[in-house]
């Protein structure tokens, strides 16, 4: 398959623009949607780019949905196991046993959760990375780890 500049440059274009999430909210869905949208008919190659764009963010966006659906329950669990709710109904609650025995199970859910998170995100910042390039350069690159949303 050969691919015109525009075309490389569409895709490239379209993988970086999933950056946009850093300064606005689900820019990293709209813009390549938009872009997509737009240029898919016109190109297999920007189709093809585009499919593994929002594949690839929507499989981060479901790790990530589980990532929180596992740590979320925990850490509630782990702070509200040293709650007593005798005292609740006249406007006051006691905490017993939260020694730092106890603490540590949070620390250590929040800090495993939060270092999960922060690398999914580091190995999408690079992957990202490396699809525009390998798109800038004309070849097809498919993400690791990605789900096919769109096919």
């Amino acid at each position: 398959m050969t691919t015109t500049t525009n075309e490389k440059n569409t895709a490239t274009i379209m993988h970086l623009s999933t950056f946009s999430q850093y300064f606005i909210p689900f820019g990293n869905y709209f813009f390549p949607i938009l872009i997509w949208a737009f240029k898919r008919n016109k190109s297999e190659f920007v189709d093809f780019n585009g499919k593994q764009t929002l594949n690839f963010q929507l499989s981060m966006l479901l790790y990530s949905l589980i990532l929180l659906l596992i740590a979320v329950p925990v850490l509630l669990y782990t702070i509200f196991k040293n709650i007593s709710f005798t005292s609740f109904d006249q406007g006051d609650f006691l905490i017993r046993d939260m020694s730092t025995a106890n603490l540590s199970g949070i620390v250590i859910v929040a800090l495993i959760a939060g270092l999960l998170f922060c690398f999914l995100k580091v190995i999408e910042f690079f992957l990202v990375i490396y699809a525009a390039v390998k798109s800038s350069n004309g070849e097809l690159y498919n993400y690791p780890l990605t789900i096919s949303f769109l096919k």
